[in-house]
Parts: structure tokens; sequence; C-alpha cells
């Protein structure tokens, strides 16, 4: 084999072997991103201030020298790559891709600065910013890719690292560009250009880690990937967090328990009743359990069927084609737009007020598009084998669908269900459309206990489906608007906290009983 067989080869290889000398220089920038969000976002979050000193040190400085740090590294592994001090395997260019993002960042930079600092009014900063872009986008296109990957890394940290030196940006900085009406503070620039510029230092380390090449682009890509997920789990983590530390304490006080049996909890079992001094939401609960229900029973029959049609009968052409369209369109459109449409279509043919029906038959509509979508994914992931298997045996089509296809797509279908529940039930425009009256109201709407039979069309009524009724989602609109939560904070973050624990509830219910389908199909 030719020894250039043998480079493309290693260039190309997902992983290779690379020298300790490598790993330390690759394994400091990552770690310093890692401290750089940790003390940028603390600072962000008002937690740290440039005014308090961070292990001695002055915050500022401890920015400074963590860019510098990481730029430093850097540099070192691209000029220990170019000069074949480490063994790695990079390619003759660091992709386009690679270069757009540094160009444009250049183009950036320098548009700024001639249009702001310089007063290049019109389009005439725009020249020296395209020439400068152009040049770094060049540089890095033609340049190996061990030196297009780390020098330009490197010299971002120490370019930003630079100016909080030099005390061009510094906490008490101020940036209003002109015909922009907004006003950039060092307190937030400071903190927030740290954590980006450490980014891309430690996604330029992870491709140096691994050698560069192609295990260097996946662990590139890996490290963007992963910081992604990291940061929508914090995110949730967070936001979970601050709701149950506003809202816990005023949703548990007064819960009794015993003598006995005995067990009443006020904030969830009571309705709200400023005479007798209530303020439960246990009507707004169950409000919101039948509207998640009656859109459950609408919209998961007929998504899961129109699946079924569409997947194993209708042929696949310009009618599959277009209800795919139109499916996927309805499922992004505005939750206000169902809602104004239960307004317009269904209140006027349902006694001609908002009512509990209409919110179940809105959201049912909501919930439907998602229902036919994954229910259709998940039928089509079933191996074809199965059908094949069934039709061998002589079963017909009906009962292969019945038996095995449903049975094996059930994990998908309950996946799909799951992440629409999620949705409406936090949806607050079509309820406050069609179904909202008093937001907070003293009893539950009775809906098991309102059936009555009548000897005229339809022959039966519900007074309670035909009636307005609260959600927990407005509930909270209603007492931040109504001027409750501006009086008693605590009850409307205690509202939120037990409108996360139904949800998170649905959740769960949807979460084990796709494991039971999962464990049955694998039985």
């Amino acid at each position: 084999m030719s020894e250039r067989s043998l480079q493309y080869q290693s260039q190309n290889a997902l992983t290779v072997e690379h020298s300790p000398t490598l790993t330390g220089l690759s394994v400091v920038p990552i770690g310093l991103f890692l401290v750089a969000f940790v003390v940028g976002s603390a600072t962000l979050a008002g937690r740290l201030g440039f005014e308090s000193p961070l292990f001695g040190l002055a915050l500022e400085t401890v920015f400074t020298a963590l860019l510098f740090a990481s730029g430093a590294c850097l540099l070192a592994t691209g000029a220990a790559s170019r000069l074949e001090i480490v063994d790695t395997t990079p390619d003759r260019s660091a992709g386009v891709g690679v270069a757009s993002g540094f160009g444009f960042v250049a183009f950036s930079a320098i548009g700024l600065t001639a249009s702001q600092t310089f007063g290049l009014g019109g389009v005439r900063w725009a020249l020296p910013a395209s020439v400068v872009g152009v040049l770094v986008a060049g540089s890095i296109l033609f340049a190996r890719e061990d030196f297009g990957v780390t020098v330009p890394s490197g010299l971002f940290s120490l370019l930003i690292g630079g100016l909080f030196l030099f005390d061009v940006i510094d906490p008490s900085w101020t940036f209003s560009p002109a015909g922009f009406g907004v006003t950039f503070f060092g307190t937030v620039f400071v903190p927030l250009l740290t954590i980006v510029a450490s980014f891309v230092g430690a996604w330029a380390a992870a491709n140096a880690f691994q050698g560069f090449g192609a295990a260097g682009r996946q662990a590139g890509a890996f490290f963007l990937i992963g910081t992604n997920a990291a940061l929508i789990l914090l995110v949730l983590v967070l936001l979970i967090a601050f709701i149950v530390k506003n809202g816990f304490g005023y949703a548990v006080e007064g819960i009794e328990i015993g003598p006995g049996l005995h067990f009443h909890w006020p904030f969830v079992m009571d309705g709200y009743d400023v005479f007798l001094g209530q303020k439960g939401i246990f009507p707004a609960i169950v409000g919101t359990f039948w509207l998640v229900v009656g859109a459950v029973v609408l919209a998961v029959p007929i998504g899961v069927g129109a699946a079924v049609f569409l997947t194993e009968y209708a042929e696949q052409g310009r009618f599959t084609s277009v209800v795919e369209v139109a499916t996927n369109g309805l499922w992004s459109t505005p939750s206000v737009v169902f809602g104004l449409f239960g307004y317009a279509f269904l209140v006027p043919r349902l006694g001609n007020n908002t009512s509990l029906l209409a919110g179940m038959i809105v959201l049912g509509f909501m919930l439907l598009p998602l229902v036919l979508i994954t229910s259709r994914e998940a039928i089509k992931s079933v191996p074809d084998e199965y059908r094949d298997a069934s039709a061998a045996l002589g079963v017909s089509k009906w009962e292969t669908i019945k038996e095995v296809t449903i049975p094996s797509a059930m994990p998908g279908i309950v996946t799909g269900v799951i992440i629409g529940i999620g949705r409406i039930a936090g949806e607050t425009a079509p309820i406050l459309i069609v179904t909202a009256d008093n937001p907070q109201r003293k009893f539950a709407p009775a809906v098991l206990g309102s059936f009555e039979f009548t000897a005229t069309p339809p022959f039966i009524v519900n007074d309670a489906l035909l009636s307005g009724s609260s959600a927990l989602p407005y509930q909270l609109y209603g007492a931040i608007t109504t001027g409750v939560v501006g009086d008693d904070p605590g009850y409307g973050w205690a509202t939120a906290f037990v409108l996360l624990l139904v949800v998170l509830s649905f959740y769960v219910i949807g979460i084990v009983t796709r494991m039971y389908f999962r464990k049955k199909l694998h039985a």
C-alpha cells in the first residue's frame, strides 16, 4: 500500500493514538472553559460582583488570565503539531465552515469598529470589513487544519484578553452603537465575551485532542452537541429549581396528616374563596385534568387510525404528501389560532358560551397532528420482516396490524402522546378564549356527576361540560391580571409549582406506559 493511501486512511480514522504532550495541551483549554463558564455565569446571574475579589484576585483579572492561558495553549498546540513535535494527522484544510465562521467574526468586528469608532457611515464600513473578513477566511481555508483550527481560536482568546488587559473593555465600559437603540454594559459584556472566547478555544482543543483529521472533527462535533445538551438540561434544572424554591413552601403550607387516614392539603384540595380565607386551586387542577383527558380521548384514536391508514393502506403518492404537509403545518400553527377557530366555530354551536367541552375539542385538534406524525413514523419503523412473517402464516392484514404492527409501534406512539400532552397541558391562549370564565373558582366541575338523560335529542346532556371552567395555566394568568400575585406573590409561584407537578405527572404516566409496552414487546 502506498504512503499516500496510508496517510489518507490515518487522516480519516475515527480513533487515533496521541501523545501525552498533545493531551495535556488540549485538555487545558477545555478545563478553562468550564471554569470560565461557571465564573462567568455566576457573574451574569449576580452571584459574583466585579467589586468582590475571587481567590484574592479581581474578577476582571481572572477572566483575563483564563483567556491568555487558553490562547497560549492553543497556539502551542498548533505549533507543536505543525513542527511535528507531536504526532497528529491534520487534513490539508480546516474546511469552509470553520473559515466562514472566523471570517464572519472578523467581518463583524471590523464593521463595528469602522462604523462606530471611526464614523464610517452608509456602506463605507463594509469595504474594510469585507476585505478583512475575506483575508481571514482565505488564510484559514488555505492553511493546514492544525493551524486553521488552533491559531484563529488562540488569537481570538488573546485578542479578547488583551482588550480586558488594556482596559479597552472593563466593567465600567458602555457601548451605545448608533442606529441600534441599545446599550451594552461592561458588567455583562466582559463575562459574556469570556464565555464565548473560551468556548471557541475548547472546541478547537477538542479537535486537537484527537489529533485533528476525521477523529478531531468528530470530537469537535461531540463537544458542540454535548455542550448544547448540557446547557438545555442546565436551563431545565435551573427553571425547575427556581419554581420549587419560590413556590414549594407556599404550596405545602397547612398540610394536615392524621389522626388516622385524615389528610388535607389546603392549597391543592380547596377552592378559592376570599370570605372563607381559602386560596386553593383544586377547581383548576380538575379542569386541567378533564381538558387533557378529553383531548387525548379525541385525538389519539383519530391520530393513530389515520396513521395506520396512511402507512398500511393508502398508496404513497400525492395524497399522502399533501396530508403530510398539512399535518406538519397544523402542528406548527400557533395555539391562539386554534383558540380563535374554537371561538368562531365551536362556541356558537355549544350554547354560545365558553365551555369545558369546547376546550377539550380545541386541545384535541392541537394534539391530533403530533399524534398522527409520531404514530406514522413509529409504524414505518416496524420492520417489514414482521409483516412478512405474519402474512406467511396466513394472518390477515388487519390482524397483522392489530396484533403485530401497532404493538411494535406502541412505544413511539406513546412518546408522541407524551410530548403532545406536555404542550397542551400548559396552554393558556385557547383555554382563555374558549373555556375560561372565572379564574378563581370555589367549586370544581363535576363532570361525572352531571350526566342527565332527556327525552329530546341528543338524549343526554352534561351541564358541567357545557359550562366554563378554570385550568392551571389560566388560573396563573388570572391571578396575575387580577392583582392576586401582586398582593401575594407566593400564590402565583405555588400555582406554577403545582402546574409543573401536574405536567410532570402526565409525563411519568406516559413514560411508565411506554416502558410497559416496550417490556411487553421484548418479552
